[in-house]
């Protein structure tokens, strides 16, 4: 076994006791949207810093536990904090997180993320599901010796944000009411928002929304066969497409406000989406 696999079995065990069930999904919450908590009923709770070897989250507004409670009837653990590549840690440590979720066995995360917006007409407050990413900026999580106990050395990435469930998750925003956009997110290593000529190049590719996570997280996961679904929360107009300075406060700011419509939104298509993981 892997040196990274022997760490993270390692992490598995020391935590096992104290996961009170067996996830069937995931969600990693991005920056401001921790909403979704008020409405659970938290069953257990584990602190990174519980975890020997495992990487804490620095950044603003995530506090770096995992979550176990149940939406309706499906067991779920949520990851209140990630941490990111700016922070220092290697792409490794990066996903370790997704991946310890993928060991307690888990068949889908939700990725969301805080993201600046950069298609036309695209506003502030829109929430945008991820149907491809670029990670050309970022080193791939599978650089180096394969955890080949977890899946192949060359993981096909076709479907890494699963069609079927995207499809599934446009009817239940239809559903209620959501005006949910769908396009490309590009990962950018951070932590320095883009300049203006920078956001140019990205827009004129097609791309919709960038940010500093979860592309690293959803090939990990896809790598070891877990079904993933990503939207982004439109936090921020990217530079220079506004006479606007960018302020990281001003993100976290945004994702509170629509935080709510944003948690309906996912406890909903947990519920909807249960039968298709």
């Amino acid at each position: 076994m892997s040196k990274i696999g022997q760490n993270l079995n390692k992490m598995y065990t020391s935590i096992k006791p104290r996961i009170p069930f067996a996830p069937k999904v995931g969600i990693v919450l991005g920056s401001g949207l921790g909403g979704i908590l008020d409405k659970l009923d938290i069953k257990g709770v584990i602190p990174y810093k519980d975890i020997e070897g495992f990487p804490q989250s620095t950044a603003p507004d995530h506090k770096g536990q995992f979550l176990f409670a149940y939406i309706n009837d499906v067991p779920v653990v949520i990851m209140q904090g990630r941490v990111h590549y700016y922070e220092g840690y290697s792409i490794d440590e990066v996903v370790y997180p997704s991946r310890l979720m993928a060991l307690m066995g888990v068949k889908l995360v939700i990725l969301t993320n805080a993201a600046g917006g950069m298609y036309d007409g695209m506003e502030v407050g829109d929430i945008m599901m991820i149907k491809d990413h670029i990670s050309t900026f970022v080193p791939s999580p599978l650089r180096g010796e394969n955890l080949s106990e977890y899946g192949v050395r060359f993981p096909d990435m076709g479907d890494v944000y699963s069609k079927k469930l995207r499809d599934k998750a446009k009817v239940v925003a239809k559903k209620i009411g959501l005006d949910l956009k769908e396009g490309i997110y590009v990962q950018l290593s951070g932590p320095q928002f883009e300049t203006p000529a920078e956001i140019q190049f990205y827009k004129s590719m097609g791309w919709g929304a960038c940010g500093m996570s979860t592309a690293v997280e959803a090939i990990a996961l896809g790598h070891m066969g877990v079904k993933v679904l990503g939207f982004s929360m439109i936090t921020n107009y990217a530079a220079g497409l506004k006479d606007e300075k960018l302020e990281g406060t001003d993100v976290v700011d945004v994702a509170n406000k629509r935080g709510k419509v944003f948690s309906d939104y996912i406890l909903r298509l947990v519920d909807d989406i249960k039968n298709d993981v």
